[in-house]
Order: structure tokens, then sequence, then C-alpha cells
């Protein structure tokens, strides 16, 4: 399938669109004070082990520390016991101890509350070979599944492994020629010797390596996707990716282009409304359907509803069409608002099990357009699709979302109703413990008018009630939630 990207560059952040068939399939956003880190390699320090979760906590100088799991320690001192089914882990006191200076690589970025993953199986990735100091073998990229050339790009790749480093042949490697394999490999030793020194100088404060930028980073990931553009609205940055295409990525020097439209790159196909209703939580379907898209820390979850779609045979028929067409739905918002881990999908119940495969498999062939590895489990006993798709930088509603300060998290805020009956508990609590004369009630405009109007019958009666008068003053900055009750 061929694409366009769309590369919207300012001083503080940098936006990437991809486009297919006319529509937003993918939105990456780096903001220069938050950049990524995966990738990034760093000489790291060991502050604390934990035994009980075979794991440790590594300061790399970010203010949080990061996580380190026994199984992402060098696979070499991973020991496999022939008899057991699965891996056994050796204890996390045999491998680091406190103190201890570890050369670490960020596998996933902080999300939420959690600190960045590590590893210290280290890789870095030029465009058609993934370069692994901890390794001395020549591995091939399971996408590239004919015989023939697997054993060629081994057979070339190969002589280049040494006893402290092996290579990993990229997908966009196929058909590529033994030069330019033989560039990116001396290219990748060039880089490793580098971060040899840093090492050496037991540099800490900053990433002994640190990743390309999401523009140059983007290009380089996309080698062996057809793009028939790649459009760039910053001069400096599109004469720096033609240089840097030119170099590692000649493939796509022809088809990039300057854009010096006085309209907004992102207006085109677009882009930004497109942006803008990835972030709302319901999502209409053209037959009139919908989808309702709930993420939480530990799943996401997805609703599909036929709404206003009544189909026009039976109501078997409906509620399948609608599912068919919510797979491709599915798919498309999973790509673009960057949704990882756990992943529920609450399809509409069919009682036909061909039904339910077909289902599964328009779901497959939809996510099969998706770069990120993914995993569908079928059915579950409640008719619930449980899936996984890999989970490594975080998602667009938190790049570009915080937390409300109004509702905390819980996307609801009281209503006008409860608000009043707080205030008027509040009242008679604060009446029964102290000793006043009046009170003053502050509250936003819309809970002022209820208690002034609806309410006022209550209001009266707890006048009565406690013998004191009951004054109710408007406060145009608080929040709906927000009140004071004041004593005179």
């Amino acid at each position: 399938m061929s694409g366009e990207l769309l590369i919207n560059v300012t001083p503080s952040e940098t936006r990437v669109a991809l486009i297919e068939n006319g529509s937003l399939q993918e939105v990456h956003v780096e903001r220069e004070a938050r950049r990524g880190l995966v990738g990034n390699i760093y000489l790291g320090k060991i502050i604390r082990v934990l035994p009980g979760m075979q794991a440790a906590f590594v300061d790399i100088n970010l203010g949080k520390a990061a996580f380190l799991h026994a199984s992402d320690i060098n696979s070499k001192l991973i020991v496999k016991e022939e008899s057991s089914n699965h891996d056994q882990v050796p204890d996390i006191r045999n491998l680091v101890h406190e103190g201890q200076y570890i050369v670490v690589q960020v596998v996933k970025d902080p999300l939420g509350t959690k600190g960045a993953r590590l590893t210290t199986d280290i890789t870095v990735a030029a465009r058609f070979l993934v370069l692994m100091p901890n390794a001395s073998h020549a591995g091939i990229s399971q996408r590239i599944e004919d015989p023939k050339e697997r054993n060629r790009l081994k057979s070339i790749v190969t002589p280049y492994c040494g006893e402290d480093h092996g290579f990993i042949v990229r997908t966009a490697a196929e058909g590529a020629g033994t030069e330019e394999l033989q560039h990116d490999a001396e290219f990748l030793r060039r880089v490793w010797t580098k971060v040899i020194e840093r090492k050496q100088r037991k540099q800490t404060k900053d990433p002994i390596y640190q990743d390309l930028s999401l523009a140059f980073r983007i290009l380089r990931d996309f080698v062996g996707v057809s793009l028939e553009r790649i459009r760039i609205d910053s001069k400096l940055t599109y004469e720096q990716l033609v240089e840097f295409t030119t170099e590692f990525v000649p493939s796509l020097a022809p088809v990039i282009e300057y854009y010096p439209g006085e309209r907004p790159i992102f207006d085109l196909f677009d882009v930004e409304s497109e942006i803008q209703r990835s972030l709302h939580r319901k999502i209409e379907l053209k037959s009139g359907g919908s989808l309702i898209i709930d993420q939480t820390e530990a799943m996401t979850t997805i609703d599909i509803n036929t709404g206003a779609f009544v189909g026009h045979r039976n109501l078997e028929e409906t509620i399948f069409n609608t599912n068919i067409e919510a797979t491709q739905a599915i798919a498309r918002q999973l790509r673009l608002r960057n949704l990882g881990g756990i992943i529920i999908v609450d399809f509409i119940d069919m009682n036909d099990k061909d039904h339910q495969r077909r289902v599964l498999h328009s779901l497959d062939i939809a996510m099969a357009r998706d770069n990120v590895k993914y995993s569908i489990s079928g059915f579950s006993a409640l008719g619930l699709v449980e899936m996984t798709r890999k989970r490594t930088r975080e998602s667009l509603e938190h790049i570009l979302c915080g937390e409300c300060e109004v509702c905390h998290g819980r996307g609801y805020v009281k209503t006008v109703e409860t608000v009043c009956f707080e205030i008027l508990r509040e009242i008679v609590r604060v009446n029964r413990a102290y000793d006043a004369d009046k009170f003053i009630v502050y509250a936003s405009s819309s809970v002022s008018e209820s208690l002034i109007n609806d309410e006022y019958h209550n209001l009266a009666e707890l006048e009565v009630f406690i013998g004191k008068q009951i004054k109710i003053q408007t406060e145009n900055m608080y929040n709906q939630e927000q009140f004071d009750v004041v004593m005179m």
C-alpha cells in the first residue's frame, strides 16, 4: 500500500502524519523538551535490588528510577534448564549489586507513574542492519521469507560479525547489495566505538548514545514502505533530510519535497481535524454504528454499538455487517492513537460461529498493515475478543492531554444537584461544630443559580431549621465542584 508522509516542524515540536489512500493512519509527535527515550543508551547506576521482584532500579539521571528485570540482563547470563519447559532466570542478586555501573538501553518510555523499562541487550539500528554488541552471529528478520534470500544475506553479513558483536538483518535489507550492507556494518561499528569511549569516561549525566530525532527516525524505519511523497514544511529540516537520505536511504531521496505553501501542511488531508477526533471517546462509523474507546492504565476497552444502523435483511446480518465495519475502524484507531498493552474488544454478540470466524479474520487482515507487533486471542467465553499490541511509546492521548483539574481523571464531574446537597449538608455540619451568626456560601455560577432558584425551598427550610441566615455568593473562578462555606 502506497502512502505519503507529512512532516510539520517547529522549534519546539515535530509532528509526522502517515497518509494512506487519502486517510490519516498514524501520527507521531515529539516535543523537544520531552523527546522519546526508546533506543537511548545510558551508563546507569544500580540504586536498589529487589529479589522478590527479580528486578533492580537503575538511576539514569531522568529524575525517576528506571526498571531492569533479571530476564532483560545480558542474555548470555540467562541459564536454561533442560528439565524445565520454560526459561529459568538466575537470581537478580547474582547478576547485579547496588552501586554497580551498568550499560543499559531504554526499550519502553516512562508511562504514567512507571519509570522507563531497560535492557542490557544493546542494539543500535541503521538502514539495513542492527548491531548487537552482546552477540557474535548474524540473524535474519522473520519477515524475509524467501530461503534463498535469507541464505544470501546471511552469507554477506556473517563475515562482518566478530567475537564481541553480531548483526540482525532488517526487513528493509531484502534485495540489498554487498556494498550497502558493508556500509551499514562499518557505520554501526563506528557508532559503537564512540559508545565505548563515552562509557570509559563514565559519562552519566547524558546518554552515551541517543537515537535519531523523530523526522530522521521515521525515514529510517519506513524504509521498505512504498511512499509516493514526503513533504516537509521546514527548509532547514528538508535540507538535512535530503543529505541524510542521500547517504543512508537513497531510495527515499527522490520523493522528498519542501512544502512552502501558505496553508498549514497538516490542513492537507484534514489531518488536524482527524487528530482532534482521535481524542474523542466516541467514533462514528459510516453505517451509523459507533465505537466507544476507553483507555485506562490497565487496559483499553472498545465497545461496538449498532446505533442508527438498522440494516436491510435481518438482525443477525445487521450485527455481522456492523462488526465487520468496526474491525477496519478499530485497526485504524489503534494505530492512530498508538494504543498498546491489553486491548479488549466487545463486539455485538453473534450466535453464528462462521460470523465470529469471519469477523476475527477481518480484524487480523486490518491489523496486518500495522508495523507494530500484535496478537489476537479470539473470542473468550464471555464473547470478548482479547488482543495485545506492543507498547513502547506513550499513546497520542497521553502526549497531547493531561489530567483534568476538575474531575482528576474520572471523566465525570458531580452534577449541580449533587453539589447543592453537599453544600446543605456542610452547613449543617459546620453549624453543629461551631457557633456562627450567619453563613456565606461561595460557589460556581451554575451552583449558585440552582441554590437560589431550584433549591430555594430546601435552602429556606434549612435557614428555619438552624435559625440562621444563609447568603449565596457567586465565585466565577470556581469550577462546578468547588465551594466554600464561610462563618460570619
